[in-house]
C-alpha cells in the first residue's frame, strides 16, 4: 500500500495515537508488574544505606494518607521502631485503633513514648508502652489535626492547638495551651490573635497559624512554630511576650512554612535554631550574633521534598525526616547519609530513643562547620533520593538560567508538593508524569477534533434542537 495515498489526518490521528499509548506504557508496565523498590507504595519499611549501625532504636512517626476522614490502607498511618542495623523491630498500625494520622512521638524518661494521634473527630494523645505496645494512658480533646504535644516535668500538658476557629465570631482562637490532667483543666494559654495582626498571612481563616510545635526550652520558656507564619518564636509564660523571633510572615528567604524547630545553645552561649525549612526543601540553622540571627549551616536545598523534623545527635550528625521522599536519615555535619530507612507513606517525626526527645548534640559552630552542603550517600530506593532526578528536579534544572525559569520553578515546586498525594501507591514518579502528559495529549487531541468538526457538531446540535421544538 502506498503511504501517500492514505489521507493525511488519518496519518496524523494513528502517529497522535501511537504518542499517547507509548505515554502510558510506564504507567500500565508497573500496574501489571509491580516494582519490587522504586514507589512508595512498594518500598514500604526497609532500611536504605546503612554506613554505620544507629545508637539503639529509632521510632518514626509517619502520618499516613487520609481523604475526607479516610485512611488508605496502601498508605497507612502507623508508628515504626527501627532497630540499629535499619530492620522494622515493631509496627503499631492507626487503622484498627481509631488513628486516621499519627504526628509527634517522643520518647520519655521512663522509656515509654508519648504519641499524638487524630481523627475526624478530634485528637488524641497517649503514652505508650513499647514492650507491649497497650497505652498506659491517654486525652482525649476536641481539638482537630493538632500535629504536637509535649509532656511537662510536673505531668501536664503542653499543646500547639491549631485550626481552633470560632464561627459565631468569624476569627481565629489558635492558641498554645497547658492541659492539667490532674484538674483536667487548661491552666495557661497563649491565644496568637492577641500577639499578631489579623493581617498576617493574609487575613483570619479556618487554618489561620497551623501551629505545628511546641517545645519548653527552658522554666517558662515555650518555642512554637507557627508555619503559616514563616516563624519560629519563644513564648515567654510569665509575661506573655515573644521573647525572641526568626523570620517573619512572607519572609521566605529565612523560613517558608517550617515544622518541628529544635533550640540549641553554643559553647559561647548564643540561641541556636536548628529547623527543617520546609517549602523551601532544606534544613537549616541559625545562631544568634550580636542580637542578629545569622544563617550559620544549611543542607539539602532541593534535594529534600519536604522535611519536616531535623534533630541534633550527640555524635554531631543530624537525624532528618524526609517527609515526601518517604524516608528517615541520618547525616553527617558536610551531608554524608550514614544511616537510612525509608517509611512509608510521609513519616512526620523520627527520635533516636536513647537520647529522648528532640536535639542533643553540638550545634555547628561549635562543630567548626558552616556553609551549604548536599547531601549524598542515598541508596536510592525512592527515584530522586539517589542519584537519579525526580521529574520536578529535572523541569527546574532543564529551565534553569533560561527565560522561563521562574515559571518552571513554580511548576516544579507545584508538582513536588501536589503529587505525592494523588499518585496511586503502585506508580513510580516518572510514569505519573508520562501519565499525565497522556492525559493532557487526549485532552488536546479532543479539543482539536471538535475544533475541526464544528461545523457538524453545530449543524447536528441545531437539527437535534429543531427536532425537539417540533415534538414539544
Amino acid at each position: 500500500m502506498d503511504i501517500s495515498s492514505v489521507p493525511r489526518r488519518r496519518v496524523v490521528r494513528s502517529l497522535a495515537l501511537l504518542c499517547v499509548l507509548a505515554l502510558f506504557v510506564p504507567a500500565l508496565g508497573q500496574a501489571l508488574v509491580p516494582q519490587e523498590t522504586g514507589t512508595p507504595g512498594t518500598v514500604g519499611l526497609e532500611n536504605g544505606t546503612i554506613q554505620s549501625p544507629a545508637n539503639g532504636s529509632t521510632v518514626v512517626g509517619i502520618q499516613g494518607f487520609h481523604f475526607r476522614g479516610q485512611g488508605s490502607t496502601k498508605k497507612p498511618a502507623r508508628v515504626v521502631s527501627v532497630g540499629p542495623n535499619g530492620s522494622t523491630e515493631w509496627v503499631y498500625g492507626g487503622s484498627s485503633r481509631g488513628a486516621t494520622w499519627f504526628y509527634d512521638v517522643d520518647p520519655l524518661a521512663n522509656g515509654n513514648l508519648l504519641i499524638v494521634s487524630t481523627d475526624a473527630d478530634g485528637t488524641t494523645v497517649f503514652e505508650m508502652d513499647p514492650e507491649t505496645r497497650d497505652r498506659v494512658w491517654e486525652e482525649r480533646f476536641d481539638i482537630h489535626d493538632t500535629h504536637d504535644v509535649q509532656k511537662l516535668p510536673n505531668g501536664d500538658l503542653l499543646v500547639a492547638n491549631m485550626r481552633q476557629w470560632n464561627e459565631s465570631t468569624g476569627r481565629s482562637d489558635d492558641r498554645v495551651f497547658v492541659y492539667n490532667r490532674s484538674t483536667d483543666e487548661i491552666d495557661w494559654e497563649w491565644t496568637f490573635r492577641n500577639h499578631y495582626p489579623e493581617s498576617t498571612d493574609g487575613g483570619y481563616s479556618q487554618d489561620w497559624t497551623h501551629v505545628n510545635d511546641v517545645e519548653r526550652i527552658a522554666e517558662g520558656q515555650y518555642l512554637v512554630s507557627p508555619r503559616n507564619f514563616d516563624q519560629a518564636i519563644v513564648i515567654n509564660r510569665s509575661t506573655k511576650e515573644i521573647d525572641y523571633r526568626l523570620g517573619s510572615d512572607g519572609d521566605h528567604d529565612t523560613l517558608n512554612e517550617q515544622h518541628n524547630p529544635d533550640w540549641l545553645v553554643s559553647e559561647d552561649g548564643n540561641p541556636v535554631i536548628l529547623v527543617a525549612d520546609s517549602e523551601n526543601d532544606r534544613v537549616v540553622e541559625y545562631e544568634r550574633r550580636d542580637g542578629e540571627w545569622e544563617l550559620v549551616w544549611e543542607l539539602g536545598t532541593d534535594q529534600l521534598s519536604w522535611p519536616r523534623d531535623a534533630d541534633r545527635l550527640p555524635n554531631g550528625n543530624t537525624l532528618i525526616t524526609d517527609s515526601l521522599n518517604h524516608r528517615v536519615i541520618e547525616v553527617t555535619p558536610r551531608g554524608e547519609i550514614v544511616w537510612e530507612y525509608y517509611a512509608t507513606w510521609g513519616p512526620y517525626d523520627a527520635e533516636r530513643v536513647a537520647h529522648g526527645g528532640g536535639s542533643n548534640g553540638p550545634t555547628m559552630s561549635d562543630q567548626g562547620v558552616a556553609g551549604s552542603y548536599r547531601i549524598y550517600g542515598s541508596a536510592g530506593l525512592i527515584a530522586g533520593t539517589g542519584d537519579s532526578m525526580t521529574f520536578a528536579a529535572t523541569v527546574q534544572n532543564t529551565f534553569a538560567g533560561t527565560p522561563l525559569s521562574g515559571v518552571a520553578t513554580e511548576f516544579a515546586n507545584l508538582w513536588a508538593g501536589v503529587t505525592p498525594w494523588i499518585r496511586p501507591v503502585w506508580m513510580g514518579p516518572w510514569a505519573f508524569a508520562w501519565a499525565v502528559l497522556g492525559v493532557l495529549t487526549l485532552l488536546g487531541w479532543g479539543l482539536a477534533e471538535l475544533v475541526f468538526a464544528r461545523e457538524r457538531v453545530v449543524a447536528t446540535v441545531r437539527r437535534v434542537g429543531g427536532r425537539v421544538a417540533e415534538l414539544s
